[in-house]
């Protein structure tokens, strides 16, 4: 309607526009730290792949209270298994501070669905600064509610 025009019969033109949702906070990492290795661990950027739970359960039970036991199995071991997490949610460092290598050279690849798997020396930008990674799945669809990341609520997640 242009604005010198009245608004038809039974139109309202004080009608509310529509508030955009606030975007929850993201929660920082949880740490369950070991004798020799810290696993962490973030909610929002979880695929649930499960490579966790089938490549060491006796570590990673999500039947069990806390979920990650890092000294369950050699810290070497736990690493490796925190690696094939594809989107990066866990993460693990010795007590020397150290933690994973990245891949060299970053290689990207899209999956069928739409997502982009992402290993390398990586600096994601999101509307909180800069992040660096070594493992990320990114929203190829932009319907994710933690942008830049692959959250399965859009197109690009479902299974």
């Amino acid at each position: 309607m242009a604005p010198d025009q009245e608004p038809a019969s039974g139109q309202d033109s004080r009608r509310p526009q529509s508030q955009p949702q606030p975007q929850p906070q993201p929660q920082p990492p949880k740490e369950y730290p070991g004798r020799e290795i810290t696993v962490t661990f973030d909610t929002a950027r979880c695929l649930h792949a499960a490579e966790c739970v089938q490549g060491l359960p006796r570590v990673f039970d999500v039947a069990r209270r806390p979920w990650i036991a890092p000294d369950g199995a050699p810290p070497d071991q736990v690493a490796e298994v925190v690696r094939r997490c594809p989107s990066g949610a866990l993460r693990y460092r010795y007590p020397d501070g150290t933690g994973e290598e990245p891949d060299r050279p970053t290689v990207l690849s899209p999956a069928p669905d739409g997502r982009i798997v992402v290993r390398g020396d990586l600096t994601v930008r999101t509307t909180e600064g800069d992040h660096q990674e070594t493992r990320v799945t990114l929203c190829g669809c932009g319907a994710t509610r933690n942008p830049p990341y692959c959250d399965h609520t859009g197109p690009c997640g479902d299974r």
